[in-house]
């Protein structure tokens, strides 16, 4: 297996170690009467580069088939969610946000969530999200929102009209988008000096020590280390200050960045990328390692689904997820096994699922005549549904999951 394209990073060559073969975009619900031949697919495939050890996609989703005004996805769906940014709120203006007449921008803002206890402590704010349709819902939180893709000339427009920015924010979106440099140009064109570029994203070392292989998906193109973001940081003029470990979406990591020799790097720094050395973390062994128990993974999952099905059990789908479409694509998890999936989510509910186009339904389907099992897409939520649904496990239900390994609880 070899590179289609150079590190997005470096341009050096990248290192295919696994593939998870035909994929759809993982938040393209389809109507029912959609023409499903017009459905678009590409190949998911994931590589590390042999130079600067960033894990990356192979091929790239054009950006605009995946954020636009029809984005399902809203932030403030879940409660944990919600207390994880308002708490990063209070922290931003407690140690950041502290000069005379501060200003924060955030990259892909969604629905405001964070953006919103920002506002009601009177700072000065500026939301960046591309996906009209959750724009506008933080629009109607009283939200300064504008709606576009963040790089330099955007960066350069908004230092114009506002000044620099004492905090540049974003969350699981950085991950996102592949042309990093111009991105992060534009964070250098719109910060303080003494400024900070705050980013959350799912930890690659997380993925591989739980086998979450769900978290790979055409969203996700890179999966950072310290060590990846430390390089990335340095050929763009910035430098990896601070990280901090957080738990939220399966195991994320908080990187701060700082333009270069303005800050003293925290210990944690230097601490989190000697742990990534010991565990060898980007050593191509290591990554085909986690392949082969992705592949573990698929095998049981299968297995399990089918004699249940055989034995006339019920299954049901929990969490019309993003991370969803991989699971099934990779597995080819259809209504024969999984006859729909439940969600909360307006905007997915009487849709297929992208694929394999299974029926999504409102949660009162599953509370109606609740299913011997169900398979939970939306693990990383797992504590805080499972608290919520225990008619369902008092009604003799049993919950799948698939990560680390395929059991049943």
């Amino acid at each position: 297996m070899s590179s289609k394209f150079p590190c997005r990073i470096c341009a050096a060559p990248v290192q295919e170690f696994f593939d998870f073969g035909r994929q759809p975009l993982s938040d393209a619900f389809l109507a029912p009467d959609a023409d499903l031949s017009q459905e678009f697919f590409f190949r998911l495939a994931v590589g590390v580069c042999t130079s600067c050890t960033m894990v990356q996609l192979m091929e790239e989703v054009p950006r605009d088939r995946m954020f636009h005004e029809e984005y399902p996805y809203f932030s403030s769906g879940s409660a944990f969610m919600r207390e994880h940014f308002e708490n990063l709120a209070k922290q931003l203006l407690a140690d950041e946000l502290t000069a005379d007449d501060p200003f924060i921008v955030e990259l892909g803002c969604n629905d405001g969530v964070m953006l919103k206890a920002i506002a009601d402590h009177g700072v000065r704010h500026l939301g960046v999200e591309p996906s009209a349709s959750v724009a506008d819902v933080a629009a109607a939180k009283g939200i300064r929102v504008r709606t576009a893709f963040f790089e330099e000339s955007t960066a350069q427009q908004v230092r114009a009209e506002d000044g620099p920015a004492d905090v540049i924010y974003a969350a699981n979106t950085l991950c996102h988008i592949p042309y990093m440099a111009s991105i992060l140009a534009g964070v250098r064109a719109l910060l303080k000096p003494t400024g900070v570029f705050v980013f959350e994203d799912p930890y690659l070392g997380d993925i591989v020590e739980r086998s979450s292989f769900d978290q790979i998906y055409d969203e996700h193109f890179y999966f950072f280390t310290a060590r990846s973001v430390q390089e990335m940081a340095r050929r763009n003029g910035l430098e990896l200050v601070d990280v901090e470990r957080l738990t939220v979406h399966g195991g994320e990591v908080r990187y701060f960045l700082a333009p270069a020799g303005q800050r003293t790097p925290s210990p944690a720094v230097a601490a989190l990328i000697a742990e990534e050395e010991r565990r060898k973390l980007s050593d191509l062994a290591t990554l085909e390692a986690f392949g082969a128990s992705v592949q573990k993974i698929r095998e049981d999952l299968v297995a399990l689904l089918t004699k249940l099905r055989d034995e006339g059990r019920t299954v049901v789908g929990y969490g019309a997820t993003a991370k969803s479409a991989t699971v099934t694509n990779l597995c080819g998890i259809g209504p024969d096994l999984v006859p729909f999936v439940c969600d909360t989510t307006p905007a997915k509910q009487g849709r297929l699922s992208p694929g394999t186009h299974i029926p999504v339904k409102t949660p009162e389907a599953f509370s109606a005549d609740y299913p011997d099992y169900a398979l939970l897409f939306a693990w990383n939520h797992a504590e805080e549904i499972m608290a919520k649904e225990q008619e369902f496990r008092a009604s003799g239900g049993k919950w799948i999951l698939y990560v680390p390994t395929v059991h049943v609880v």
